[in-house]
């Protein structure tokens, strides 16, 4: 193995001292960090702030110090159509109460799933992924859809935030503890042959731990609720005694989650386009519908963001948001957030380069709100809402170059009537099973 020898350090250190643009890029770096450093002022105002679509938006929210992004763009979503349908000058829908029946969904899908892999061996592949996190913070929209099916949704009212909510980490980490535990107490009870009644009685006890910790940390969630609110031009009142989530679900927020669909754009050479995809282990609710995509080629995976949009929807998305994202001004755009000029490198990978080895994933959600298309009725720029509170962007939302869009952007929920044939077509053929570890199974947080 060739090491670092004096002489090639040496000659490293010539190579910078004598390179004056690195030494004016250092001294930008080290006092305002890489991403203050990089920041063009020239690409950021060649994005103007204007959308020719801009669907209005209650006020921002913030997760805080939690990964429930993915419930917070799936409740942004949802509290749009709700606050258009009743004409609402605000609404915000509790995020915590689908976190917590998250949390307890996850906890069983993880020990039943210790059940099926008991013959796994410990410092195998699957065994070590499953264990890693297996109640993270992080999630998928078909995940949160499962949730919103089974338990409904409440306004934030009936079920506020807490401490451990919007500060998960400490929370999480001993629930976690006790889960493995139990999970390695079913994989010795499955591998000393006990029957599955018994099984079944053992993860019941466990799982009435694992509720009470919930309850202990987050609060109880409510099985019943009063709502009350008047439209904003005060003619109209909604008057609801004692409704239940669920039914409060079906009444107001309109939303017919089994017509969405799961498209992403994943131009890998592993994974053909127009093709049906799904990943093993993957999910929260066990009886739940299974995680689904569709593989779809840019043009048609960003036509349908623009037809939802243009008939005033908002659109769930996921992307990289840690690639060329400038926080404070709130853009996403490779030319704003310069770090290749700051380093003086390039980075050549393609989209799919970049999933097949591990460069990039979805790892973010957050919802198109708007889209400014030129004179062809192309996009060249997006309007987004994030999850991150008022104090960064532009009062809480961000701009998406369209190039950005291209490159980072993984995954879309789209109604299925902004899809065409072809694509629609796709969803007739079989389905194929990704690994656990697919950069498609990354979940956003």
């Amino acid at each position: 193995m060739n090491t670092i020898t004096p002489e090639l350090l040496s000659s490293m250190q010539e190579s910078f001292a004598s390179d004056r643009a690195a030494q004016i890029a250092s001294n930008a770096a080290v006092k305002n960090g890489v991403m203050g450093a990089a920041a063009s002022y020239k690409a950021i105002r060649a994005i103007p702030y204007s959308f020719s679509v801009d669907l209005d938006q209650g006020d921002i929210t913030d997760q805080k110090t939690s990964g429930r992004c993915w419930i917070f763009a799936a409740c942004n979503v949802m509290r749009y159509e709700m606050m258009k349908k009743y004409s609402l000058s605000s609404l915000q829908l509790s995020q915590s109460y689908l976190f917590f029946y998250d949390k307890l969904e996850k906890a069983n899908f993880y020990l039943e799933n210790m059940i099926t892999v008991a013959d796994e061996p410990v410092d195998g592949r699957l065994y070590a992924f499953l264990t890693a996190d297996p109640i993270c913070d992080g999630g998928q929209w078909e995940m949160v859809a499962n949730l919103v099916r089974k338990y409904g949704v409440v306004p934030v009212e009936a079920y506020p935030d807490s401490a451990n909510a919007t500060r998960s980490r400490f929370f999480d980490m001993y629930l976690t503890s006790l889960l493995r535990e139990d999970g390695v107490k079913l994989r010795n009870a499955v591998n000393s042959g006990t029957d599955r009644d018994t099984l079944t009685h053992m993860k019941e006890s466990f799982m009435t731990e694992v509720y009470r910790i919930l309850c202990i940390s987050l609060g109880e969630p409510p099985r019943t609720f009063d709502y009350i609110v008047r439209d904003k031009d005060k003619k109209n009142t909604y008057n609801e005694r004692g409704i239940t989530p669920k039914e409060f679900c079906e009444k107001y927020i309109g939303i017919d989650l089994d017509s969405l669909a799961g498209l992403v754009n994943a131009p890998a050479d592993n994974k053909p386009l127009y093709s049906r995809y799904t990943v093993k282990f993957l999910g929260n609710v066990a009886e739940g519908k299974r995680i689904e995509y569709i593989n779809l080629p840019l043009e048609k995976f960003k036509a349908a963001a623009v037809a939802q949009l243009k008939d005033g929807h908002p659109v769930w998305f996921g992307s990289d948001v840690r690639k060329f994202c400038l926080s404070k001004e709130g853009i996403l755009d490779r030319a704003s957030a310069n770090v290749e000029t700051l380093f003086g490198i390039h980075y050549g990978f393609s989209k799919g380069e970049r999933l097949v080895y591990g460069d990039s994933a979805m790892n973010h959600a957050m919802v198109l709100v708007g889209v400014d298309l030129d004179e062809n009725g192309r996009p060249d720029r997006w309007r987004v809402e994030n999850s991150w509170g008022e104090d960064v962007g532009h009062k809480g939302f961000y701009i998406a170059s369209d190039a950005w869009f291209d490159e980072f952007v993984y995954q879309l929920v789209v109604d299925r009537e902004y899809l065409d044939e072809e694509s629609l077509a796709v969803f007739d053929k079989p389905v194929t099973e990704l690994e656990p570890w697919d950069p498609l199974g990354t979940l956003a947080d």
